[in-house]
């Protein structure tokens, strides 16, 4: 009796004092009730498409009363089925666990586990994983507080948002999209058992590479759930014979736009920190449309084809040794080629066989449907693919015809190839041979009212150079600058119809620097020349003049206040767009011309939220008291206040709006008439055509293309703006306005539209002909006497007689 006594206190004696040395220096379980965890930031396009996700542990969190109820009912049958009922510690589960693992240890199975929901949610948010004896004790004190601070959902809610389960998921809202491409509340039964059977051991349960075990545990699960009462017995025989269907990994539903996306990547990195950016659960919502982006993507990369094939082949991707080593083993090294060729519907193939006029060739969809060389099906390339295949000449020139397929390719390239439409009788499979563009470009479209990006493509794939061409390149925009100089002109007393001579004009530029001697790109000189002229005809010397008779000093002011180029030295030679800008920049500065010249920033980014929901940035925060939702009874849509600065004379602005309209429909822009709608622009090219514009607009939509050689270089003879740039702003376009009727632009009051003469700028009569409207300032008129700036004198429309003089060196 004593003994049994005295063994009685030193138990409970021990027990405390486990109890004292384990539980002394243990974690502060009450951090929990404040933890947040990180959480996915995910940025959304316009639409609410999800375009990128950014996050170090993929986790969504949410609430307990979000978690549909099965979800919660398959884990508590598979992880804890006594979890409502116990204190942080099964014991009924505990000793049915020693149990089992004594007659598992006899049968050499793996031995289970005992640990409760709440025991894992202490080891896996206080404790380290190691597995021992000490651990396990504290577990159990932690687990035992924790049940006694926190209420049974809480406890379920932290576990079931944290817990990994497989393929960089955490919490069940990331392993539902990630396994499923689902939502929680669109699981069905058996998706949701498959996930409460991964806590274990995620990989041992990969749905593809051990797909027996993964259908046999979640089948185990099933059964759990139905000797729980969770469902029937006919429910759980349905579901378990249902396959096991995840979507290849990290395969969610989103819209690409890897520039646009990782331009907002940077920007959030900046404001806001990595940890943030990865863990923040930010919900961006962005400016985005994808059905202009998809467009944008298209007519960018067939643009830059387009051009590429008009300067020639310059040889296959890479070669290989069809005779080196057997089928089997060069099948295999080519199936595992990852070039990035920028367009879906191109594919790798390699030559196998050259004739004069075909080259057979396989693609990986040909190797991967045959066993062996034999059972190849024929594909190949006609002499008629390969003809624009001239070889590539330094210079962007090109060489002699193509006569026989074997000047173009040999046994054993590995080329780019599309699939085309065969001819009636033709036995095979025939593909068009292509070439990845060595040129490259970007494109930004703009709304012009807000600033607003719509689409932004920085580069021909984003795969093979992740350098955004439309924001981080900075290249001289040429004759794309010229309307900012007309601009100053139209603000200092110009109309469009003042006359600017065209002739030769040479500076010294000081000792030992020679004379500059600009020149128009046609190496001409027309005389006498209206300002739309100027404009439409890209005439340089007009617009050199024209500087130097404004003060360079006036064209450096405009082009800080257009945001186009900070700090650009006063030289006469920016005039013709020698400062560096990029195409966003620029594309703006066009967009405030196009809005009547209001300032305009371009923004990607129209709103933040946090992980609570609160709004933390709002591009636009103008307040509106009357923009309640719930109030909307199709009453009169509020007005908003315009707060926009002014950066130009909304009647300085529509006569450059007019103007550049003049470039499509007579000028350097001709190419865009076609399509037969309000549109107005302006190409530009730098010296020996290193760079190639076309910035332009139509009243609702501003538009902005560049292209050129990363390594700048010449794009050759004969290539300009209007014939690089021009025809993919021409295209995408046709897209982007394919649905909407013509708007024509918006003429502001004090606009005088009078008929003139285009050639001379004079009124016009009866017998002018193709006379147009010009756009004059209220009380304007055009000049009857014909006065021409040839140089330093001030031609400018004053109420007073015109001062001409003639001063300059021409």
């Amino acid at each position: 009796m004593v003994f049994t006594l005295v063994s009685g206190i030193m138990a409970v004696l021990g027990g405390l004092y486990i109890l004292y040395s384990f539980g002394r220096d243990l974690p502060d379980y009450k951090q929990l009730a404040d933890y947040e965890p990180p959480v996915v930031s995910r940025v959304y396009a316009g639409d609410g498409s999800l375009i990128k996700e950014y996050a170090r542990e993929k986790r969504l969190f949410v609430p307990i009363n979000a978690i549909p109820p099965k979800v919660k009912e398959a884990f508590l049958s598979a992880e804890d089925q006594n979890f409502y009922t116990h204190i942080g510690i099964d014991f009924k589960g505990l000793v049915r666990a020693v149990l089992t693992n004594v007659k598992n240890v006899i049968t050499n199975r793996r031995p289970v586990g005992a640990s409760t929901i709440t025991q894992q949610v202490a080891k896996n948010f206080l404790l380290s994983g190691e597995v021992a004896f000490e651990r396990k004790i504290k577990e159990a004190i932690l687990s035992y507080r924790i049940e006694q601070t926190f209420t049974k959902d809480q406890i379920l809610e932290l576990y079931l948002n944290e817990i990994y389960l497989g393929q960089n998921s955490y919490g069940v809202a990331a392993a539902a999209l990630n396994y499923f491409g689902k939502s929680l509340d669109e699981l069905e039964v058996q998706e949701i058992a498959y996930l409460a059977a991964l806590p274990k051991a995620p990989s041992n349960y990969h749905p593809v590479r051990r797909y027996e075990n993964a259908v046999g545990r979640r089948n185990w699960v099933l059964t759990r759930m139905e000797d729980e009462g969770f469902i029937t017995e006919e429910e759980m025989r349905a579901a378990a014979e249902m396959p096991l269907n995840a979507v290849p990994s990290a395969q969610a539903r989103t819209f690409e736009a890897n520039y646009f996306a990782e331009d907002v990547r940077r920007e959030l990195k900046k404001t806001y920190g990595d940890d943030e950016l990865y863990g923040g659960g930010l919900a961006v919502r962005t400016s985005l449309s994808p059905r202009l982006q998809s467009i944008a993507e298209r007519e960018l990369k067939n643009g830059l084809v387009v051009y590429d094939r008009r300067h020639g082949w310059r040889g296959p991707l890479d070669t290989m040794d069809l005779f080196a080593a057997p089928y089997e083993v060069w099948k295999e090294d080519f199936l595992k080629l990852n070039i990035p060729l920028g367009i879906d519907r191109w594919q790798h193939a390699v030559v196998l066989e050259v004739r004069d006029d075909l080259a057979v060739i396989t693609t990986k969809d040909g190797l991967r449907s045959s066993e062996t060389f034999e059972d190849l099906p024929l594909e190949f390339i006609s002499m008629e693919e390969v003809k624009w295949a001239r070889a590539w000449v330094f210079g962007e020139r090109l060489g002699p015809q193509v006569k026989t397929m074997a000047e173009v390719l040999t046994q054993g390239d590995i080329i780019a190839v599309e699939r085309i439409e065969p001819e009636e009788d033709t036995i095979g499979i025939p593909y068009g041979l292509r070439q990845i563009p060595a040129v490259n470009g970007s494109l930004v479209a703009m709304d012009p009212h807000t600033g607003r990006v719509l689409a932004m493509v920085g580069g021909y794939d984003f795969r093979r150079s992740e350098y955004n061409r439309a924001t981080q390149a900075k290249r001289q925009p040429g004759s794309a600058f010229k309307p900012f100089v007309y601009s100053v002109a139209l603000e200092n007393g110009f109309t469009p119809s003042s006359l600017v001579l065209d002739a030769p004009f040479v500076i010294d530029q000081g000792f030992g620097n020679g004379k500059w001697k600009p020149r128009n790109s046609s190496d001409k000189f027309y005389g006498p020349s209206t300002l739309r002229l100027g404009i439409e005809k890209s005439r340089n010397l007009m617009t050199v003049r024209l500087a130097q008779n404004l003060k360079m000093e006036k064209v450096v002011e405009v082009a800080d206040r257009f945001n186009i180029t900070k700090d650009m030295p006063d030289l006469l030679s920016m005039s013709l767009g020698a400062g560096e800008t990029t195409l966003l920049d620029l594309t703006a500065a066009y967009g405030m011309i196009v809005n009547g010249g209001k300032m305009i920033e371009p923004t990607l980014i129209d709103r933040i939220q946090d992980r609570h929901g609160e709004t933390i940035y709002r591009y636009d925060d103008r307040g509106c008291s009357d923009c309640v939702a719930e109030d909307w009874n199709y009453q009169p849509f509020p007005e908003l206040p315009d707060d926009r600065d002014s950066v130009l004379d909304q009647v300085t602005a529509y006569q450059l709006v007019s103007m550049m309209e003049g470039v499509v429909e007579r000028g350097t822009g001709v190419r865009i008439r076609a399509l037969r709608r309000p549109l107005a622009g302006k190409t530009g090219t730098t010296d020996e055509s290193f760079d190639t514009w076309f910035v332009g607009f139509s009243p609702d939509l501003v538009v902005g293309v560049f292209v050129g050689f990363d390594s700048p270089r010449s794009l050759g003879n004969n290539e300009e703006g209007s014939s690089v740039a021009a025809p993919i702003f021409r295209d995408f376009m046709a897209g982007a306005l394919k649905d909407d009727n013509p708007i024509p632009f918006r003429v502001p009051e004090g606009v005088r539209l009078v008929r003139v003469d285009p050639v001379t700028g004079q009124l016009a009569d009866g017998t002018t002909k193709n006379a147009i409207l010009e756009a004059f300032r209220q009380g304007s008129f055009p000049s009857k006497d014909g006065e021409v700036l040839d140089g330093f004198n001030s031609l400018v429309q004053t109420k007073t007689k015109l001062r001409t003089g003639t001063g300059g060196i021409y």
